[in-house]
């Protein structure tokens, strides 16, 4: 998970070649191109939405000498922050192709265990989550909200316990998020 915030964070930074070069690293690295269609197809309007309204709305000089196209200067930037939205999706795809819904809990989990000393309740936070992504892939029965209401939990097919088992770190896992801390740089350089 921390190797995805770095990514996501570094993919801020990034122009056309930088883009390209953690795309392809995305789609060589993983199978997750698969989920990343699927995320992508579910954004569709999104991106569109944000490729039109960043087009339009940054001055300069039309396309095609036309008075109701976009401005160049727009389209690149409009084409530039899509293509910054895609990746990110792509690193979500490759996040849940590598850790799964019980994976991400723990990475979750293990990344906010610190802020427990300033008060943060990070285990409610892992378990609201865990029972947001079942209700999501599982259909919860009509009806059974009442019954989770009156407190009735075992009707409405909710789940009694949660258990998250965090793993100590490794020696791979330090040398993973290093080198991706590297290679963010070097491409936040190389621009």
């Amino acid at each position: 998970m921390l190797v995805c915030l770095i990514a996501v964070v570094a993919i801020q930074f990034l122009g056309l070649a930088g883009l390209a070069l953690v795309a392809s690293a995305l789609l060589a690295l993983s199978n997750s191109g698969r989920g990343w269609w699927r995320l992508l197809c579910r954004m569709r309007w999104l991106l569109l939405s944000v490729w039109l309204i960043l087009a339009y709305g940054a001055s300069g000089d039309a396309l095609f000498d036309l008075a109701w196209m976009p401005t160049f200067q727009g389209a690149r930037e409009a084409s530039l922050h899509v293509a910054r939205l895609a990746l990110m999706l792509g690193c979500l795809a490759w996040l849940f192709a590598r850790l799964g819904n019980q994976g991400l809990l723990v990475a979750l989990q293990s990344l906010l265990q610190p802020l427990s000393r300033f008060g943060v309740g990070s285990e409610r936070l892992v378990v609201r989550l865990s029972l947001v992504m079942q209700n999501l892939q599982a259909g919860v029965p009509k009806g059974a909200w009442r019954s989770m209401l009156d407190g009735n939990l075992a009707a409405a097919g909710a789940a009694e316990t949660l258990r998250v088992e965090v793993s100590p770190w490794r020696l791979a896992d330090y040398l993973s998020c290093g080198a991706v801390l590297c290679l963010s740089w070097l491409l936040i350089a190389l621009g």
